[in-house]
C-alpha cells in the first residue's frame, strides 16, 4: 500500500448470489480527507461501507485500511451505520459510557474526548436524557459521538443525516470539517447531493460499480451546461411545452419555477421564450446559474441508464376543476401537559396547491399533521377537512385522505405484493383497477418483478418509495406527507415529484414535510416552524426575497480557516460552508469590509468574493437562529 493512504481498494468485489453488489471497484482515501460515496438505492454503498469496516468479508479484490486488514484496523476505525445504533432505554451519559468501555477507551482519554465532543455537538444539556426521548438529529450527534470517542483514525458514515433538519446537518458538516482538519479521514455516503458538494472527492456509484472519482466542482464542469431559472405560468403547462425544446438537456419542475439544463443558454433561451409565447404561457423571468452536483449526478445516472419515463397513474378519476379549501387549521393548539407542542397554528391549502411545512427536529410538525389528519384531538382551535370540520374520522372523510407517515407504514413480515393488496382493501379501491394500481406502484418503485419479495428485505429508499403509492392507490383529494423521501436518492425523489405533481395538477391538496430544502422548492408554498408556529411563510420566491441583508459567496483555498474565523466574528447564524465556497450574510458594507479584514488577518486568500442569492437553506437557518430561544430543550 503506497505511503500516506488511508484506504486503498483494489478490484474489491462482492457478490449475494447472482447480485454482484460490488463489481470490482478501485478506490482511494487520503489523510485528512472527507471522500463521499453517491448513488442510487442498491448501487452497493453499504456493502463497501461493510467491508471497510471489518464487518463483512469481501468476495474478492484487495483492500487495506490504515495499512492493515480491515478487521485487524477495526480499533482505529469508528463505524455510524444507517440505523440507529443506540440503545433507547439508556441515557445519553450511559450510551456513551457504554461505547467508550466497549473500545476499551483510557479513563483519562474518555473523561476529555467525552467534555469535547458534548461541547462540540450540544449535547452537555442532554447527559442525562433518555436516548429515546431525543430528537433525530440529537441521536445522529449521539450516535457521532459513540464512534469518535475511540479517536478513531478513520470514520464512517452511511447516511449519517436522513432525516435530521437543515440546521443541525449545518452543524454535522461543520463539525466534520474540523474533525477532517485536524486529520481524521472521513468516508460517507449521502442522498441529499448538497451534502456531497462539502465532500473533498466523491465516486459515484451504480450498480456496483464506480463510473467516476473527483471532485464536486469538477463533477459540475464536466457537464458543459448552463441551469435556466425561468419563472413562468401556468407551470403545469409549461413544463410539458418547454420540455419539447430540442435545446433543452433536462427540465425540472419547481414550486415557483422550471429549471432548463442547456449546452447553448442563448440558443435555449430564445428557443423557450419563443415556444412559450406561442403556446400563451407567460415568462416573468429567466435567470442563468451553474449546475449544482445532483444536476451533474442525475444526467450522468441518466445517460447510463437511458430514459425511464415515470409511469402515469392508471385509471385517474376527472379533474377536480373547484378551488376549495383542502386542508386548514384555524388557532390550532396542542398541549402535552405542561409543553405546548402547537401554538396559533394556522394553515389552508386549496385544491391543486402543495404546501411544503419545515421546521427543526421537534418544532412540532408531525404534531400537527396528526391533528389535522384526526388521528389526536387539539387542545383547542379547529380543523376543516374536505370541506368538513366535524366527523373528521369518519369512513367518509378517511377515505379521501392519503397520509404518508415519518416511520415506515408497511408490515415487513408481508411481502411487497401483501402490503399492496392490505393498504388497497383498507382504502376501498375498486377491485376492477386494483391490480393495475399494484403494478403501478411496483413500476415506479423498479419492483415490477418483485411482488413476492418480502418488505423488511427491502432498502430503506426503496421502501419508501412502496409507502408513498400504497398511500395514494386510492386516489386521494386530501395528502399528507411526512418526510416522503427521507433516504432517497436523486433520480426516485424526482420521480416521485413528479407522482406528487401529477396528483396536484388533478386537484389535490398536499401537505409535506421535508428537511431537504432543494426537495422544498417544489411546493407552491412554505411555511416555517418553530417551537410549535409558523414564523413566516409564502412562496419560496416570497421567502427568499423577504431576507433582510446581503448574501457574499466567498471562495478560498482554505474554506475551513475560513469559516472558523467568520463564525467566531459573526456567529453561527450568518455563516455556513457550502461545497468549496463559503455564504455570508452582511447588514451594510462595512460588515462586509469588517469580514475581509477578519480573513485577511487569520491568513486566508480569498479568490473571489461575489453577491449571491439567498437559497432557502441561508433562510431555514436565518429564521431558526433568530428564534433559536424559543427552541425547548
Amino acid at each position: 500500500m503506497p505511503d500516506g493512504l488511508v484506504v486503498e481498494a483494489a478490484s474489491l468485489a462482492k457478490s449475494y448470489g447472482s447480485l454482484k453488489a460490488l463489481d470490482e471497484v478501485s478506490f482511494e482515501v487520503r489523510p485528512g480527507e472527507i471522500f463521499g460515496f453517491i448513488g442510487a438505492d442498491g448501487a452497493g454503498k453499504t456493502t463497501a461501507f461493510r467491508i471497510i469496516g471489518g464487518v463483512l468479508a469481501p468476495g474478492g479484490g484487495e483492500v487495506r485500511v490504515l495499512g492493515q486488514t480491515p478487521r485487524e484496523a477495526r480499533p482505529r476505525v469508528g463505524y455510524l451505520t444507517q440505523p440507529f445504533s443506540l440503545y433507547q432505554d439508556l441515557s445519553v451519559d450511559e450510551n456513551l459510557n457504554y461505547a467508550g468501555g466497549l473500545r476499551e477507551v483510557a479513563p483519562a482519554d474518555y473523561s476529555t474526548r467525552r467534555e469535547r465532543y458534548f461541547k462540540l455537538f450540544d449535547l452537555i444539556r442532554f447527559t442525562t436524557r433518555l436516548a429515546g426521548r431525543l430528537s433525530g438529529g440529537m441521536k445522529q450527534k449521539l450516535a457521532l459521538t459513540s464512534a469518535l470517542i475511540a479517536d478513531p483514525a478513520l470514520l464512517l458514515l452511511d447516511e449519517p443525516t436522513t432525516g435530521v433538519d437543515p440546521v443541525t446537518r449545518r452543524d454535522f458538516w461543520d463539525a466534520l470539517t474540523s474533525l477532517a482538519t485536524g486529520g481524521m479521514s472521513i468516508i460517507v455516503a449521502t442522498p441529499y447531493l448538497d451534502e456531497a458538494e462539502r465532500c473533498h472527492r466523491v465516486a459515484l456509484m451504480e450498480r456496483g460499480k464506480i463510473y467516476d472519482i473527483d471532485t464536486p466542482a469538477r463533477f459540475r464542469s464536466k457537464m458543459g451546461l448552463t441551469r435556466l431559472e425561468i419563472e413562468v405560468e401556468p407551470l403545469s403547462k409549461a413544463e410539458g411545452v418547454l420540455a419539447q425544446s430540442p435545446e433543452a438537456e433536462d427540465v425540472q419542475r419547481f414550486g415557483d419555477r422550471l429549471d432548463v439544463m442547456a449546452a447553448n443558454p442563448d440558443a435555449a433561451e430564445a428557443d423557450l421564450r419563443q415556444r412559450a409565447s406561442a403556446n400563451g404561457l407567460c415568462v416573468k423571468e429567466i435567470r442563468r446559474s451553474q449546475p449544482t452536483l445532483e444536476n451533474a449526478f442525475v444526467g450522468q445516472l441518466r445517460q447510463m441508464r437511458g430514459a425511464q419515463p415515470t409511469p402515469h397513474f392508471p385509471n385517474p378519476s376527472p379533474p377536480l376543476n373547484r378551488h376549495d379549501v383542502v386542508i386548514g387549521a384555524k388557532d390550532l393548539n396542542r398541549r402535552f401537559g405542561s409543553f405546548q407542542a402547537v401554538k396559533n397554528f394556522q394553515l389552508e391549502i386549496r385544491n391543486g396547491e402543495i404546501y411544503g411545512l419545515l421546521g427543526a427536529n421537534g418544532a412540532g410538525k408531525t404534531t400537527s399533521i396528526k391533528i389535522m389528519c384526526g388521528l389526536i384531538e387539539p387542545t383547542s382551535g379547529s380543523v376543516t377537512l374536505l370541506g368538513k370540520s366535524k366527523g373528521l374520522r369518519s369512513p367518509e372523510v378517511r377515505s379521501r385522505i392519503g397520509y404518508m407517515s415519518q416511520k415506515f407504514t408497511l408490515y415487513d413480515d408481508l411481502t411487497i405484493g401483501e402490503n399492496l393488496d392490505f393498504y388497497a382493501r383498507l382504502y376501498g379501491v375498486d377491485e376492477r383497477v386494483r391490480e393495475e394500481r399494484k403494478k403501478w406502484v411496483l413500476a415506479t418503485a423498479e419492483l415490477s418483478n418483485e411482488a413476492g419479495m418480502l418488505t423488511e428485505s427491502l432498502p430503506g429508499g426503496w421502501k419508501q418509495r412502496v409507502a408513498f403509492g400504497a398511500a395514494v392507490m386510492h386516489e386521494p383529494e386530501a395528502i399528507f406527507l411526512d418526510e416522503p423521501t427521507s433516504g432517497v436518492d436523486p433520480l426516485a425523489r424526482r420521480a416521485m415529484w413528479r407522482m406528487i405533481n401529477e396528483f396536484a395538477d388533478r386537484g389535490a391538496g398536499i401537505l409535506v414535510v421535508t428537511h431537504y430544502l432543494e426537495e422544498a422548492e417544489q411546493c407552491n408554498q412554505l411555511g416555517f416552524m418553530v417551537a410549535g408556529e409558523i414564523i413566516a411563510h409564502g412562496s419560496p420566491s416570497e421567502v427568499k426575497a423577504n431576507m433582510k441583508g446581503t448574501l457574499s459567496e466567498i471562495e478560498t483555498g482554505q474554506p475551513e480557516l475560513a469559516l472558523t474565523t467568520l463564525k467566531r466574528k459573526f456567529g453561527a447564524s450568518r455563516v455556513s460552508l457550502f461545497g468549496d465556497k463559503l455564504h455570508l450574510v452582511t447588514e451594510n458594507d462595512a460588515q462586509e469590509k469588517e469580514a475581509a479584514a477578519e480573513l485577511e488577518s487569520a491568513g486566508v486568500r480569498v479568490i473571489a468574493w461575489n453577491p449571491a442569492r439567498f437559497s432557502l437553506e441561508d433562510v431555514f437557518i436565518s429564521l431558526i437562529e433568530s428564534r433559536r430561544e424559543a427552541i425547548p430543550l
